[in-house]
C-alpha cells in the first residue's frame, strides 16, 4: 500500500486535522422523479451495484451512476491558484478525483462549475485521458496538475481528472460538480495519484486517519462533517469497534453475523465481506437474501424501490450487522426511507460476490447516518461508534 510508507513522517509533522461541513442537497433520484424521466431511466439502465467494485484495467473504470442517484452528501474543494471552487462527493469507494472542464460541452457540464486550466497559473496538463464508464454512458476525462486546497490543507501537483464529456442523466441533476475518491491508491484509474497520498506525502495531515458524521437530520446547510487527519470525540459516544481491511482496494471488512429482529440469519456463517462506501446511499443485500428480507420487513418491489406501509414502520424490527465483534443494529425509522409520504426500504439488491466468493454487503450513508466511522490508513483498519 503506497501511503504506508510515508504514514510515520506524518504523525508528528503534520498541522492540526481538517473539519469540512458537509452539505445534504437533495437526492438525484428525487429530482428525477419530480422531472418526469425517472421511471424510464430505471427502465433502460439494468445495473447492479456491486460493478462498482469488479477489478479495473487499464484506464477504464465502470461505476454505474445510478449508485449517486441518492448520494447528496458533498462539500467543498478547490483546484488551481487563484483557486477554483467546487462540490464534490467525497467517495470512499472510489480512489480518482475529477471535476468538470471548459471543454465539456455536456448539458451536464453546463449546470455546474467547471475548471478553466488557462485561469490557473500552476495547472500543468499530462497528455494522459481516463474513461469512467457508467451505465448511462462514459464519461471521457483528461488528466492534469495543479494545487488542491481543502480549506487549510494544499496540495501542489496534485493529480486531477477535467471531464470532458458526461451523460446528461442523470449528472444534469446533480449537486455535487464532481468526485473526490478516498480508496486505496491501488484503486486509482491510470495509476494517478490520489488526493490522500498528495496529503500524506506533502505532511497535510495530522494523522493518517480521516472519519465522517452524517447527520440523522441533514439540512443543506449542515449535513454532517469530514474530518480529515482527526476523530471528534464530541460526535459519537462509547467505545470505537474497529475491524480489520480484508482487502486493500476498498474499505472492506469482514460482517460475522446478520440478525433480523433478535434471529441471527447463518447466512454469513462461511463468511461475508461488507465495503464501506460514502458513495452509496443505500445499503445493498447480496441477491440470495433479498426475498427473505423483503418477506420479514413486509416489503413489495416496485418499479421505484422496495416499498412498505408508512403507517406500519414503527412495528417493523431492526436488522443487524456484527462486525468486529460488535452488534451495530438499524433501526427501521434508520432503513426506511420517506419520500412525501411514500415509503421504501433503504435497500437494494446486488448479483455478484466478492472477490474470494463471499457474499458481498454495500454500507453504504443509510448504514453510516446511524455510525460514526473512522477510516485509519496506517492500521488498514475502519472503526464504527
Amino acid at each position: 500500500m503506497k501511503w504506508l510508507l510515508v504514514v510515520l513522517a506524518c504523525l508528528q509533522v503534520a498541522e492540526g486535522a481538517v473539519r469540512i461541513s458537509l452539505k445534504k442537497g437533495q437526492s438525484i433520484r428525487d429530482k428525477m422523479r419530480a422531472a418526469g424521466v425517472l421511471a424510464d431511466f430505471l427502465k433502460h439502465i439494468k445495473y447492479d451495484p456491486v460493478k462498482k467494485y469488479q477489478p479495473r484495467k487499464g484506464s477504464v473504470v465502470r461505476e454505474p451512476i445510478t449508485n449517486h442517484l441518492d448520494s447528496s452528501y458533498f462539500g467543498e474543494i478547490s483546484i488551481g491558484e487563484p483557486p477554483q471552487t467546487f462540490l464534490v462527493l467525497f467517495d470512499t469507494g472510489s480512489s480518482n478525483l475529477w471535476v468538470p472542464s471548459t471543454d465539456c460541452k455536456s448539458p451536464a457540464c453546463f449546470n455546474h462549475a467547471k475548471f478553466e486550466p488557462r485561469d490557473s497559473a500552476t495547472f500543468t496538463p499530462s497528455g494522459q485521458s481516463c474513461t469512467v464508464s457508467y451505465g448511462s454512458g462514459s464519461v471521457t476525462t483528461v488528466v492534469g496538475y495543479d494545487t488542491l486546497r481543502i480549506q487549510s490543507i494544499s496540495v501542489t501537483n496534485q493529480e486531477f481528472g477535467l471531464s470532458q464529456d458526461e451523460p446528461t442523466q442523470p449528472f444534469y441533476f446533480a449537486d455535487f460538480d464532481g468526485i473526490l475518491g478516498m480508496a486505496y491508491p491501488s484503486l486509482a484509474v491510470g495509476g494517478v495519484a490520489t488526493a490522500l497520498e498528495g496529503m500524506l506525502e506533502q505532511n497535510q495531515l495530522a494523522e493518517p486517519i480521516f472519519s465522517f458524521y452524517f447527520s440523522r437530520q441533514p439540512t443543506y446547510e449542515y449535513g454532517g462533517e469530514l474530518i480529515l487527519g482527526g476523530i471528534d470525540p464530541q460526535l459519537f459516544q462509547g467505545n470505537i469497534t474497529w475491524a480489520p481491511v480484508t482487502q486493500e482496494l476498498y474499505w472492506q471488512v469482514a460482517l460475522e453475523k446478520f440478525a433480523i429482529e433478535q434471529s441471527v440469519t447463518g447466512w454469513c456463517s462461511q463468511g461475508c465481506q461488507a465495503i464501506v462506501d460514502t458513495g452509496t446511499f443505500l445499503v445493498t443485500v447480496p441477491q440470495e437474501y433479498i426475498e427473505s428480507i423483503l418477506e420479514a420487513l413486509g416489503a413489495q418491489e416496485t418499479s421505484f424501490g422496495y416499498a412498505v406501509d408508512c403507517n406500519g414502520t414503527q412495528n417493523m424490527p431492526p436488522i443487524t450487522f456484527v462486525i468486529g465483534g460488535a452488534q451495530l443494529p438499524l433501526s427501521p425509522s434508520a432503513y426506511v426511507l420517506n419520500s412525501n409520504g411514500y415509503c421504501t426500504l433503504g435497500i437494494e439488491v446486488t448479483y455478484l460476490p466478492s472477490l474470494d466468493g463471499q457474499p458481498l454487503w454495500i454500507l453504504g450513508d443509510v448504514f453510516l447516518k446511524e455510525y460514526y466511522t473512522v477510516f485509519d490508513m496506517a492500521n488498514n483498519r475502519v472503526g464504527f461508534a
